[in-house]
């Protein structure tokens, strides 16, 4: 099986990594997403598996965390044999010296794989991420701002970005040598000199602007012919995973488009779901806004309760809130903030208090959709459900698909779940997500 791999990643949050299975399974790629570094006997479950993953939490662990687990994780992925292992990025790259470092994370890759240069992609067009001259764009509401003038980025409440340059982003993170291909070379049709003018220069880290899918489909060309007969390394984005997609279709290596991954119907149902949100973002608060609103019961979590020494009342009022709910039939969302309101507590033991809390919910009710929004909170909350992997289910929205997991434990298997970033989706998502067939 892993002589005939496309491609393998390791995705620094959960909702990052389904973005990526997003993608290449709407493209008719079978791929697992396994939820730690995977044994033989749970990859010989997924034999015909063209593509694998590993979700993880890096973006939101300190450097000394990558030194100890990014390793062991990178060479898993890379005894797999695939062209291209990619170290997924969210699109929006932020990151921090001291929290969630996309330098020490490439400089790790960098000498595992000895790959002559490290390319780095980060617009993701499909998503409203677009990169111009090395400066990131992002869409909010239908308006392009600049990362550094974005509200939702610009005041993220662990990794704010203060500089839309990824050059000098990425430069206090590492001191690998960064360079840039713009799109000046995209519109000459010139990515191959530039490259080479590039590493020539000495240059071991290449940034590639982005902009539309034409830019991605050359980036993907490009990569894709320095990746052949090697072992390659790089970060980015899903419009890395994209970019890819449009060469390996071009070369025949997958099949034609689809036409069958239109996103799920939609049907009335009864069939109650769990959100649980730990998103600071303006579009998650306006997708709890909608679900209160439209029929979910909103329970407001305090996030300081959920980590205190009494934290079991807590959880214990909770618990019996949403239960009732749900057994009555009717959907919850559960959430730590609305918009620019900001949790007084972040990070792992959040994450983890509102998992354990979940899973209880899961065991007393038997409920069969969740959602969750936010990396971090993802990251850290799924990772008490006991799940060793999961597989795409349905398109849904770009980004945010819904998966299948799968666990030793009955209660757990075959559960779906959609796991979001914090501005993915629509305003009526969470409905989406409840009446999806």
């Amino acid at each position: 099986m892993a002589e005939s791999l496309l491609y393998t990643f390791y995705g620094d949050d959960f909702t990052g990594s389904t973005d990526v299975l997003d993608a290449l399974a709407s493209n008719g790629i079978e791929t697992v997403l396994f939820l730690a570094a995977p044994t033989e006997r749970q990859r010989a479950a997924f034999p015909h598996a063209k593509a694998i993953g590993i979700a993880g939490s890096s973006r939101s662990q300190t450097p000394e965390w990558m030194d100890k687990h990014l390793p062991q994780l990178f060479r898993a992925l890379k005894d797999l044999n695939s062209p291209i292992t990619h170290y997924k990025t969210c699109s929006t790259f932020d990151s921090a010296p001291h929290i969630g470092n996309i330098g020490r994370a490439l400089e790790l890759g960098y000498e595992l794989f000895a790959s002559d240069f490290i390319p780095v992609v980060v617009a993701a067009p499909h998503l409203g991420r677009y990169v111009l001259f090395s400066n990131l764009f992002a869409d909010a509401g239908g308006q392009i701002y600049r990362i550094d003038h974005h509200l939702t980025m610009r005041n993220h409440p662990i990794t704010p970005m203060q500089e839309a340059d990824l050059r000098r982003h990425l430069a206090i993170q590492t001191a690998i040598p960064i360079s840039s291909i713009d799109i000046r070379a995209f519109e000459a049709d010139t990515l191959e000199q530039a490259l080479a003018a590039q590493l020539n220069a000495g240059f071991k880290v290449i940034l590639f602007d982005g902009l539309d899918e034409a830019t991605a489909a050359q980036t993907g060309r490009l990569l894709w012919s320095q990746a052949e007969g090697k072992r390659s390394f790089a970060v980015g984005s899903s419009g890395l995973t994209y970019a890819l997609i449009h060469e390996w279709r071009a070369r025949n290596l997958i099949a034609p488009a689809p036409t069958f991954m239109a996103p799920c119907t939609q049907k009335e149902s009864t069939r109650p779901i769990v959100v649980l949100s730990g998103s600071c973002s303006p579009a998650t608060a306006a997708q709890i806004e909608w679900a209160i609103t439209h029929g979910f019961m909103g329970i407001a979590l305090d996030p300081v309760a959920l980590v205190s020494e009494n934290s079991e009342v807590a959880s214990r009022t909770y618990l019996q809130c949403a239960t009732e709910a749900l057994r009555r039939g009717q959907s919850i969302v559960l959430y730590t903030a609305l918009g620019s309101t900001q949790a007084e507590v972040q990070g792992e033991a959040l994450g983890t208090c509102m998992g354990l809390l979940l899973r209880e919910l899961i065991l007393a009710t038997g409920v069969r959709r969740v959602a969750m929004a936010g990396g971090d909170t993802s990251s850290h909350a799924i990772a008490q459900l006991g799940l060793h992997a999961l597989t795409f289910a349905a398109r849904l929205q770009p980004g945010a698909p819904l998966c299948r997991a799968h666990s030793p434990n009955a209660a757990f298997d075959d559960l779906e779940l959609v796991l979001k970033g914090g501005q993915i989706g629509t305003p009526d998502f969470f409905g989406r997500i409840r009446i999806a067939g």
